[in-house]
């Protein structure tokens, strides 16, 4: 059986919550629908045209890309754009396309760390704030001989997390009380006669981010019809989120050494670098697109280099003075994601035995040659 369009993009929102994208990101559902089953999903950096021709041969009726394919507000649609065709293409075959960006460059196992571990980055951290998870807490009603089997269901589904412990709860026996109306079937006593049942209060907290997933695993496992639990927004918070990574590599490296390295894992010919070849590099700092503007930002995380893309003249003569070395790979490099998304969402589908099909687009969207 094929997942439907909803249940495909929920795991990708598991993977990146549209929560973590900046303000005024081009993200989610940009074309067709998601009402109907998906045979394939084709995972691309960008739609272009060469892009959508390997959708309709591969039979995809879902493309998930990074880069929007509808950026700016569209004047009109014609057809005899290059835009325009397009467009018609992509709804003339019935390929609906679903953007995921920033939210996911912010997310855990997302673009900027799958660059990190693609060059060895340890204990990274993010290198800008963009989404910190409120946490709430969840307390529910149940029945002594189905307590555990709900708690470990709230934990599996995200719940229960204070810093490095994990299935953290507090619970209380008690008694509870009710009356089966009407048209109930309920799991405990009968109709029309007042119930006192040995239960236990089950207290936990959990991200605000997995709220829905804790609380309809917490329903699915809870043998009552009628299930009695509160929710409350806490002032705490829990993980920041952030745009970049920062960590340590394995051992020191020359800057030449590195770049070396970045070429490799990123599939580059060639980069620009501003820097002494032979300074050394313990700390490195990644972003995926164009990070100009995060130069700073890594050195202030103690970053002796940052791999980005788009670094303009002003912003490499800044760094030099600063004594900030860059490795500048390309903005292409985010190309990254379409192996490590089609993984993700090949093995969640095939968790769920849906026949959905997933393949990284095999287009190469790097506008610029080298010559």
């Amino acid at each position: 059986m094929y997942a439907k369009g909803q249940a495909v993009i929920a795991l990708m929102e598991e993977l990146a919550p549209k929560s973590y994208a900046v303000a005024d990101d081009k993200i989610g559902l940009q074309i067709g629908t998601l009402q109907k089953e998906i045979r394939k999903v084709l995972v691309a950096l960008d739609v272009t045209d060469e892009v959508v021709e390997e959708a309709i041969r591969e039979d995809a009726n879902l493309i998930i890309a990074h880069h929007a394919v509808i950026f700016r507000p569209l004047p009109h649609i014609q057809t005899d754009t290059p835009a325009g065709r397009l467009y018609e293409k992509l709804i003339k075959h019935d390929i609906a396309v679903y953007i995921s960006h920033t939210n996911l460059d912010v997310a855990d196992g997302g673009i900027n760390d799958m660059m990190a571990e693609a060059i060895g980055l340890t204990v990274t951290e993010p290198l800008d704030e963009v989404h910190t998870d409120k946490l709430k807490k969840l307390v529910v009603f149940v029945p002594k001989e189905a307590a555990e089997r709900v708690r470990e269901a709230m934990f599996s589904a995200g719940a229960g997390g204070i810093g490095n412990y994990s299935h953290c709860s507090f619970n209380i026996d008690g008694t509870g009380t009710f009356l089966p109306g009407e048209g109930t079937d309920p799991y405990i006593g009968s109709k029309g006669r007042l119930e006192e049942v040995s239960e236990v209060r089950i207290e936990t907290i959990l991200p605000q981010s997995v709220e829905r997933k804790v609380v309809q695993a917490m329903l699915k496992a809870h043998p009552y019809e009628e299930v009695a639990y509160d929710l409350y927004s806490l002032d705490l918070k829990t993980r920041t989120f952030g745009l970049g990574r920062a960590g340590r590599l394995p051992k020191p490296v020359t800057l030449q050494e590195l770049c070396e390295k970045v070429k490799e894992a990123f599939e580059v010919p060639m980069l620009r670098v501003v820097g002494d070849p032979d300074k050394v590099i313990r700390k490195a700092a990644v972003l995926g697109g164009s990070g100009a503007r995060y130069v700073r930002h890594a050195q202030f995380a103690g970053a002796d280099v940052l791999v980005t893309g788009d670094i303009d003249y002003h912003s490499a003569h800044d760094a030099l003075a600063a004594g900030m070395a860059i490795i500048d790979p390309g903005h292409n490099v985010e190309k990254i994601m379409k192996q490590g998304v089609a993984s993700y969402l090949e093995r969640k589908l095939a968790e769920r035995k849906w026949a959905t099909a997933v393949a990284a687009s095999q287009i190469n969207t790097e506008p610029f040659r080298f010559v």
